[in-house]
């Protein structure tokens, strides 16, 4: 398989434009809401149970006190002698941001294709899932050392947007260590609160490997006023060393053979592999936060159709 057919499937160590165009045919079957009403105060696509000025026709009833003059259905009243008001099906929006990490500490694969491609590739997929659906996109993808923001926008113009800087950032990697200047998880989660607004949905998607107590403490912000799903990349190699029978590592001046042969090591290794992961776990039990774990050797369409799927009763309601 060539490079250019490499990145066009999604695998490999970077992404392409096209590759992440493609992305628009697997998503077609993605529903990331259920019909449900939503806690937004902005107007939109989400029909609610509340009935005010709107755009959808509910119904005429009588006049009642304190109902809005403009709302005043003329024809039924000179009808009938008697005051009668339209009423309207409310409709709530609930804008669609997705956080996309785009960190040396992602340019990383032993499988398909590296973290950062696979992160690309998920962020696409649910931008265009999220665009048929009618929701606004808005995006926030984050290097070493800056970040891009797109404003949330009813168009395809958002999402390809979106896509060039998915394509700028992971064509930027070339090494999987950070230096000490690269940005925390912590401060890509305060920006991420800071722009989206109170009642949108909020789409992460990182390994996670640097989650401390300032970005739990991040993440329970986002919570009390997002719909925040974190989607985790990783890599098998990054869990288990078994099958494994001689691995180096090097920080670029240094290099080192590790003794993954050795069991003690193997289950060091595990434990600690473990440990972060049940970390993870365990903020997202607590503030009840969804966590979606896609490995660079699963199949990462199947898994987001498995997700977010259009049954009711599979469908995430909020």
């Amino acid at each position: 398989m060539s490079i250019n057919q490499a990145n066009q499937n999604g695998h490999g160590a970077y992404c392409s434009v096209s590759g992440l165009l493609r992305e628009r045919f697997n998503s077609r079957d993605l529903k990331l809401f259920a019909p449900h009403p939503v806690r937004s105060a902005q107007t939109g696509r989400f029909r609610t149970r509340f009935r005010g000025r709107g755009v959808d026709f509910e119904e005429v009833r009588l006049y009642q006190a304190g109902d809005d003059i403009r709302s005043i259905d003329w024809r039924v009243t000179a009808r009938t002698q008697v005051p009668h008001t339209k009423l309207y099906s409310e409709e709530r929006e609930r804008p669609v941001y997705l956080l996309c990490d785009q960190r040396s500490c992602q340019f990383f694969g032993s499988v398909q294709h590296f973290k950062s491609t696979l992160a690309c590739h998920i962020a696409s997929c649910i931008g265009w899932a999220a665009l048929s659906s009618g929701d606004r996109v808005g995006s926030l993808v984050f290097g070493d050392h800056d970040f891009h923001d797109s404003r949330p926008k009813r168009s395809k113009h958002a999402v390809l947007q979106m896509i060039h800087l998915l394509e700028q950032y992971n064509r930027a990697l070339t090494s999987p260590i950070s230096d000490a200047q690269s940005v925390s998880l912590a401060q890509i989660l305060s920006d991420g609160r800071r722009i989206a607004k109170p009642g949108s949905a909020l789409f992460v998607i990182s390994d996670f490997s640097d989650l401390d107590s300032a970005a739990e403490k991040e993440l329970f912000h986002m919570s009390r006023h997002l719909d925040v799903t974190l989607i985790q990349v990783f890599d098998p190699l990054e869990r288990q060393l078994a099958s494994r029978t001689a691995l180096a590592i090097s920080d670029g001046d240094q290099r080192k053979l590790l003794p993954v042969h050795q069991k003690n090591f193997q289950q060091a290794f595990e434990s600690l592999a473990q440990r972060k992961q049940q970390q993870l776990t365990d903020v997202c039990t607590r503030l009840q936060i969804e966590l979606l774990p896609i490995s660079t050797a699963d199949d990462y369409v199947k898994l987001l159709r498995q997700r977010f799927t259009a049954s009711p009763r599979m469908a995430r309601r909020r």
